[in-house]
This record gives structure tokens, sequence and C-alpha cells, in this order.
């Protein structure tokens, strides 16, 4: 069993307390899966910028490029992107949660 040095156990803590443990440690989980989208963003961005293959240059006709990269930064920004709205979503089902309306 995990034991996190110098965290309270929720069991000891007043009600309130614990939610607005919860709620922090839920926007903290959101704000880090955004950092993970801008990162894979930024990595898809510069695949994109990269040079073509130089043997366009040597006048060979045949070209294949297989991109087998992008497809995968995609699916892992679809995923975090939905782990993203159900943090959201719980964090909305939270009870007095301190969110805004």
């Amino acid at each position: 069993m995990l034991k996190y040095a110098g965290t309270p156990p929720l069991a000891a803590m007043a009600e309130t307390d614990s939610r607005q443990l919860i709620a922090a440690e839920l926007r903290s989980l959101i704000a880090r899966i955004e950092i993970g989208m801008r990162l894979i963003d930024a990595a898809m961005s510069s695949e994109d910028m990269e040079p073509e293959d130089d043997s366009a240059d040597l006048g060979s006709s045949e070209i294949v490029v297989l991109d087998d990269v992008t497809p995968r930064f995609a699916r892992a920004s679809a995923a975090l992107n939905a782990c993203r709205a159900e943090l959201g979503h719980a964090l909305e089902l939270l009870p007095e949660s301190g969110n805004p309306a």
C-alpha cells in the first residue's frame, strides 16, 4: 500500500477540507494533462516542419513516406483529451468543491 509522507489521512480531515483537497488534486491533474497535450501538439508540429526525404532531390519519382508517429501522437492526444474531460466531469460532480458556476 502506498503511503505519502506528509499527506494527512482523509478520514481525519473535516469533510469540507477533504473535498477541497480532492478538488485541488483534480485541478492539478487537469493542468498536467493540458501540459502533456501541448507537448504532443508541439511534437506533431515539429514533425510537420521537418524536411522531406532528401531522395526527392536526387530525381527519384517513387517516394514513400510512412508516417507512423503522427497517428500515435493523435491517439495519445485524443486519450488525454478524454481523460481531461472525465476529470472535469468528476470535478463538477464533487459537491461544494469551490468550482465557479
